[in-house]
């Protein structure tokens, strides 16, 4: 069911209930993708909790007590005037490691001129009294918090963790190692953890274990070494017993000496200078001593320089290379002599020296340590992997831009931690569909498997298959058809016309970029772009977030003021994942073709080689699933609410044939009536109009019996039911 059809509340309404009534059972941990999710989650909550203190007031009943938190970046909670200034996310992790670190702090009792963070130093002096009182906090209740008590939001979000009911963060607080094992490692086994708008966990997955190499990356990376090597040379001359001390700790091993992200994930006294951990998973971590080659401070520097040394004559390539680690282990051994026990130690050690260097400017390091993630994730994994090197971008073959990607192959490498410490994960999305595949992706066998319907008090969806122009020409955006000038004319004409028909807002998904610069080339050159002006105001997403951004307010300013608006857009963009088009300003959703990825990818193709003999996914099986979720998420952008309606139009003779259509969540296939398959154009204007003349009539928004069962109802269903009956 898509957004704003009551998931999110149902799911909290459930689980703070259940932890309410077993106060064995853990916090329940929310994962979401984007900050605005948070803050909804958290308001929903919020609404609940008020719902619960009014319900609660019975003689003897006593109100429950929650405390629910939403967790970001330093840059989302920072309160600091100067910090909080920086532009980007590592600028501003930057400047408070550069305010707060420990060695810091401790020069700045000595030196009162050296500058330290106000707000961490009240925090820690408040110390066990640093607390928050129950409630729910989103991320500018803590910063409105933070302010009033002097208290630094970020990290104060951080020490009640443990004290939480209820924690809502980002995807990558749980699924990437490098977060993950920072702040979510102490989180308890009896926590529930619920994954929302998780049709594209698996790539999230694969995003978290995969680095890109690129030229400029390691000429940063060069230049990172250089300076290192001249802290190292400035400490020999300065404080050499610090370089001896870290030399002893690593003989005896990083681990054992807390030199390692220690159990706590920021001991009492400690600064915050915390650097993100290894990005290998937990139980791939060595437990041992560092390898004697790389122990001594020059030594390792001087193995850093040999490696991306390494790396960039294996960037001058020109043709496309692609190998498994362990091939690219035996290269570089018989190159270099240096091993794979070598580079898996590389991430731990290149923090350990930073921190003994005492080095806060942790966006200008970047560089190296991307180096750094790429040899430990080498040297961890055999398989699941793939190294491909590209000397230029296949659609770009005269611009030499080459590329080394360490492309993760397997998400369920990510999640399986996951799956392993909590005894509860759900996960949840309006367009998880087909539900059956996402075990296999994920490589687990899910407890309950379940599909929920949902209820309308109206038919206030109407999918329909465009599969012909009006002149019974089919159409489509397959790669020998989507150049006709028949098949553009055709999409063209379709759109003016509906719009002629739909008021209001109506939204247009391109397949990529490319296509739609195209399309609107040709459609200007057939003069449709201006018969559409006519009708509505044309706005067109772009790579550059602050055009996209707006174009998309004033295609809403075109939507409020009555004079209506195309909005055109692409799937797998920004604007098809984050961006709602509830109410007027999206009564139509057009779906121009079917959104494969791109088939030439050779990332993609060793996915799908490596899922084939894995976990026996049949290639055109996956890329069909992937291409009907993308487009499932695009038209869901035009229902937000049950009070609200729009129409969906899929335009490709492809979605007509079962391989697609039984793909699409079931919430969408149970409108789609066999009246509106393998529709021509002018068939499809007639829907429209029909459906829209439907919408209008008056509409009482108070019967809410049709979509809601009362309470008697509900226990006039539990005893009619038969012993031993398994509800689905």
């Amino acid at each position: 069911m898509p957004t704003g059809t009551g998931k999110t509340i149902t799911l909290l309404a459930l689980i703070t209930s259940y932890q309410l009534a077993h106060p064995e059972i853990g916090k329940l941990v929310y994962c979401t993708r984007t900050v605005p999710e948070m803050e909804k989650v958290l308001q929903e909550l919020k609404e609940l909790v008020d719902y619960r203190s009014r319900y609660f007031l019975g003689p003897g009943q006593k109100v429950p007590q929650i405390l629910a938190l939403g967790l970001s970046s330093r840059k989302n909670l920072c309160v600091h005037p100067s910090v909080a200034e920086e532009g980007s996310r590592e600028s501003v992790d930057a400047k408070c490691r550069r305010l707060t670190a420990t060695w810091v702090r401790e020069r700045h009792v000595s030196d009162q001129d050296i500058e330290v963070c106000n707000f961490f130093e009240q925090l820690e002096r408040a110390g066990s009294d640093a607390l928050l009182e129950p409630g729910v906090y989103t991320l500018e209740d803590l910063r409105i918090f933070g302010r009033k008590q002097g208290w630094c939001p970020y990290f104060l979000a951080r020490h009640m963790l443990a004290f939480a009911n209820v924690v809502v963060y980002n995807y990558q607080y749980m699924l990437d190692p490098k977060v993950s094992n920072m702040v979510s490692r102490e989180l308890e086994k009896e926590c529930i953890v619920v994954f929302d708008e998780a049709h594209n966990i698996d790539n999230v997955c694969i995003e978290a274990l995969s680095v890109n190499l690129r030229q400029q990356t390691l000429d940063n990376a060069g230049r990172n070494i250089t300076r290192l090597n001249s802290a190292i040379e400035r400490a020999k001359s300065t404080d050499a017993q610090r370089l001896k001390d870290e030399y002893q700790r690593l003989v005896r091993g990083l681990q054992t000496q807390g030199n390692l992200p220690s159990a706590d994930p920021r001991p009492a006294g400690a600064g915050g200078e915390d650097w993100l951990a290894n990005p290998a998973l937990p139980e791939d971590i060595m437990r041992e001593a560092v390898p004697g080659n790389i122990r001594r401070a020059e030594h390792f520097v001087a193995f850093l320089r040999r490696f991306v040394a390494y790396l960039k004559e294996k960037l001058g390539v020109n043709q496309v290379e692609t190998e498994n680690p362990t091939t690219f282990l035996a290269q570089l051994q018989e190159r270099l002599n240096i091993d794979g026990k070598t580079l898996r130690f590389c991430y731990d050690r290149l923090t350990s020296l930073l921190k003994t260097l005492e080095i806060t400017d942790t966006d200008d390091f970047t560089p190296i340590h991307l180096v750094a993630d790429f040899a430990t994730l080498v040297g961890t994994y055999a398989r699941g992997f793939a190294i491909i090197t590209e000397p230029f971008d296949e659609r770009m073959p005269a611009v030499r831009d080459p590329v080394m990607q360490l492309s993760c192959l397997d998400a369920s490498l990510a999640v399986k931690p996951v799956f392993a410490k909590f005894q509860s994960v759900i996960i949840t999305s309006g367009t998880l569909s087909p539900i059956d595949l996402y075990p296999k992706i994920l490589n687990f066998q899910p407890v309950v498997l379940q599909s929920l319907q949902m209820t309308l008090t109206r038919d206030c969806l109407c999918p329909a298959i465009l599969t012909r122009g009006a002149d019974q020409m089919p159409v489509s955006t397959k790669f020998d058809m989507r150049d006709d000038p028949n098949v553009v004319r055709n999409y063209g004409r379709m759109l003016v016309e509906l719009a002629a028909v739909i008021p209001d807002g109506i939204v247009a998904f391109f397949v990529s970029y490319s296509y739609m610069d195209t399309i609107v080339s040709k459609w200007d050159q057939m003069g449709v772009l201006q018969d559409l002006m006519a009708a509505k105001l044309v706005f067109i997403e772009t790579t550059d977030v602050v055009e996209t951004t707006l174009a998309l307010d004033n295609f809403r300013r075109a939507c409020d003021c009555g004079r209506g608006a195309v909005f055109f857009s692409v799937a797998r963009g920004k604007v098809a994942e984050g961006i709602d088009f509830d109410r007027h300003y999206g009564r139509a959703v057009v779906m121009f073709g079917v959104p494969y990825q791109y088939t030439l990818s050779r990332i993609l193709r060793a996915r799908l080689e490596y899922m084939r003999e894995m976990f026996q996914i049949k290639e055109s099986d996956f890329l069909a699933f992937d291409a009907v979720r993308q487009a499932a998420q695009c038209v869901g952008r035009v229902i937000r609410s049950k009070a609200d309606y729009g129409m969906m139009v899929f335009a490709d003779q492809r979605y007509q044939r079962h391989d697609k259509r039984d793909k699409l969540p079931a919430w969408i296939t149970t409108h789609l009536k066999d009246s509106h398959l393998n529709l021509s154009a002018d068939m499809l204007v007639h829907v429209a109009r029909e459906f829209m003349r439907s919408m209008a009539q008056p509409y009482d928004r108070m019967a809410v019996g049709k979509s809601l069962l009362t309470e008697d109802a509900v226990n006039g269903m539990v005893t009619a039911e038969p012993t031993g009956m398994m509800i689905g």
